[in-house]
């Protein structure tokens, strides 16, 4: 949600989807507008602005979309990317789901693990602004832990009292 602030804090960060295409607020819930991951943000941004400029500015598409659009070119789909991480964090059960299934179902080359985590955060401005701080300390929490692999447990606890959000915490392998 807040790539930009983790970057200040020297967090290499990436961002993905998971769904089979990238789906934006429309007019109404039932009205997503659908792209697919070769879209652009540049061509999504003009496409909204050409459909409802108003509307757009309004939600903040718009935008987020122009600020996107600086970061990279286009949206990336998890599942197509072949790069190891060690932390994967996800913000919606549905979205931790999907990239447990995928890592899982990969055949298992270096046995690397890496830690997923999901914390659900509410699609919306002022939660993404309170997940993107609540996210970042737990990353600086875990940069600083001397035994990520027997610490990491407990720190999630802390996290899950502190905050009043529960957790979700698996490990895969590459």
């Amino acid at each position: 949600h807040s790539l930009l602030s983790f970057s200040k804090r020297g967090f290499s960060v990436r961002s993905f989807g998971t769904g089979t295409h990238v789906k934006l607020p429309g007019p109404a819930p039932d009205k997503p507008n659908v792209y697919d991951f070769k879209t652009t943000y540049d061509q999504m941004y003009n496409d909204l602005l050409r459909k409802d400029k108003e509307l757009y500015t309004q939600n903040g598409i718009l935008h987020m979309l122009d600020r996107n659009k600086r970061i990279k070119p286009r949206p990336e789909r998890f599942q197509n990317c072949k790069d190891v991480f060690d932390l994967i964090l996800t913000c919606e059960e549905r979205v931790y789901d999907q990239v447990v299934e995928d890592l899982n179902s990969r055949e298992q080359e270096t046995c690397q693990p890496v830690h997923v985590i999901n914390v659900d955060i509410q699609d919306n401005h002022e939660e993404a602004t309170l997940g993107a701080f609540l996210i970042c300390e737990l990353c600086q929490c875990i940069q600083h832990t001397e035994d990520m692999e027997n610490e990491i447990d407990e720190l999630l606890q802390e996290f899950e009292e502190k905050s009043g959000r529960t957790f979700l915490h698996t490990v895969c392998f590459y």
